[in-house]
C-alpha cells in the first residue's frame, strides 16, 4: 500500500469550503479510478491553517496511473469551488507501508 500525503495551507474563511469541495470533487473523481483505497483528511487543532489529506493506494503504479489531464481538469474545478487563492499545497510526500497496526 502506498499513501499519498499532502499538506495545505488554508485560509481560515475556505477551510469548511476546501474540506467539502474536496470530497465532493477530487474523492469522487479519485474513488473511480483502480486502486483508489480511501482518503482520511487531519486537522491540526494547533494551526487552525493547516490540512493534511492521507489518501491510501493499492499501489504506487495505479495512483501514477490517473491521467495528468483529468488530475488538471479536477484541479481546475476544485479551484473555482474553493478560490485559488485561498489554499496552497505545503508539503507532498509518499509512503510504502509495510505493517499494519494490529487491533
Amino acid at each position: 500500500m502506498i499513501i499519498e500525503w499532502l499538506k495545505f495551507e488554508v485560509t481560515p474563511e475556505a477551510k469548511q469550503k476546501f474540506i467539502e469541495a474536496d470530497d465532493d470533487i477530487y474523492t469522487e473523481t479519485l474513488a473511480t479510478f483502480p486502486g483508489y483505497l480511501g482518503k482520511e483528511t487531519w486537522l491540526n487543532p494547533f494551526v487552525e491553517t493547516e490540512v493534511i489529506l492521507v489518501i491510501h493506494w493499492a499501489s504506487r503504479e495505479q495512483w501514477k496511473g490517473v491521467a495528468e489531464d483529468i488530475l488538471l481538469e479536477t484541479e481546475a474545478k476544485f479551484a473555482q469551488a474553493v478560490g485559488k487563492d485561498n489554499y496552497r499545497i505545503v508539503e507532498s510526500l509518499e509512503y510504502q507501508i509495510r505493517k499494519f497496526r494490529q487491533t
